[in-house]
């Protein structure tokens, strides 16, 4: 069954459609939302608010409008902004109560380029996985695709896609954890 047919359902209360649904759209939810709010943490939570608005909201889908996965999926990225937006405020009224209170400002510049510097890492780390094991990690970890999705994707056995993501996961856990 697809996206479209499962939201129709789950717009009727019904929780098994939600089930089926959660697994069809909740990789793709938690990519988009990681790459926005680009924290694991923040993503998961809000990955998890952009599904339970989706099981209150889903009498408003309209699929004259387009589909299943393109609403769910705006609904993510508003989410994912608004906490970006969200925590951007509080810390620039973070930043001016310390200027007020006579404390250090935030170093915002710091934190820039120490976020350059971990970035470069993971790239350089992932540049030494075999490039089997980075497509798989990229499509899964960057990309939110399940599995399934990227074993589909590369048109290879599940099996194999899971074989590679444990062999290029653990050999990017030794590579940073070298250098931390």
């Amino acid at each position: 069954m697809e996206a479209d047919e499962l939201l129709m359902l789950v717009a009727g209360g019904d929780h098994r459609a939600f089930e089926r649904l959660y697994v069809l759209v909740s990789g793709p939810v938690f990519g988009l939302v990681r790459r926005v709010v680009r924290d694991t943490a923040q993503a998961e939570e809000v990955s998890q608010e952009v599904l339970l608005e989706l099981w209150r909201s889903a009498p408003r889908f309209d699929p004259g409008r387009g589909s299943a996965l393109s609403w769910v999926l705006t609904l993510a990225h508003r989410r994912a902004v608004d906490r970006v937006r969200s925590a951007r405020a509080a810390g620039e009224r973070e930043q001016r109560e310390a200027l007020r209170s006579g404390g250090t400002p935030f170093d915002q510049v710091s934190e820039e380029v120490e976020a350059g510097l971990e970035r470069e890492w993971v790239r350089r780390c992932l540049g030494r996985l075999t490039a089997l094991q980075r497509q798989s990690v990229t499509l899964a970890y960057y990309d939110g695709y399940t599995y399934r999705e990227v074993a589909e994707r590369l048109s290879l056995p599940l099996g194999t896609v899971k074989t590679r993501m444990r062999d290029g996961l653990t050999r990017l856990r030794e590579c940073l954890g070298g250098a931390a």
